[in-house]
């Protein structure tokens, strides 16, 4: 099976771009909806709660503010929480992966890098925007957010810069996102079915 991961920082496009990739017929695993899951889990709630406490919990569940004012204040919590959540993650991709009728499958989440999962898949595509057009993006979804808020998140994502060169494919989705929107299989490497 041929595994693509779509990447790139917060507010870069990555779902808005899944959704062609899934008219091409290619479906697609989204990694942070499926973390979230994870928090549902008994035995992962336990780990959890004894990473950081349960001063996280608000009435027995993980109350998600409370845990990302936390690791998104300290890259060394961030860093325990990634190392606890990425395994279970590509656990449940595989899983997934394998139920798939199709013979290419993708993976979206924003730290490909950082969590070091890149041996993973076997093409890597960096969705990219300008940098005042992501910030209004993740604004516009998140208005509980202040632009500190945002270049905080931002701080603990490896930069943008260095995601495009990692990327064996880079796709814009700024404004001229129209132009660029014709991918073409080859591009991917993706064998006709």
């Amino acid at each position: 099976m041929y595994k693509i991961a779509l990447t790139g920082g917060i507010g870069t496009g990555k779902t808005f771009l899944s959704k062609n990739f899934i008219d091409m017929g290619i479906p697609v695993f989204y990694a942070d909806d499926e973390a979230k899951t994870l928090y549902q889990d008994e035995t992962f709630l336990q780990k959890l709660t004894a990473l950081f406490g349960s001063e996280i919990l608000a009435d027995g569940r993980v109350h998600l503010r409370k845990l990302s004012n936390l690791v998104f204040n300290d890259q060394t919590q961030l860093e325990k929480l990634n190392r606890l959540v990425h395994p279970c993650v590509m656990e449940l991709f595989e899983k997934w992966a394998a139920q798939q009728d199709s013979n290419t499958v993708m993976m979206e989440s924003a730290i490909i890098f950082e969590g070091h999962l890149e041996s993973y898949f076997d093409k890597i595509i960096v969705a990219d925007a300008p940098f005042e057009l992501r910030l209004q993006r993740v604004q516009f979804r998140n208005p509980e957010l202040t632009r500190e808020d945002i270049l905080q998140r931002m701080s603990h994502q490896m930069p943008q810069e260095e995601k495009c060169r990692r990327a064996d494919l880079v796709v814009c989705t700024g404004e001229t996102y129209a132009a660029s929107q014709n991918i073409k299989n080859e591009e991917l490497g993706i064998q006709k079915q």
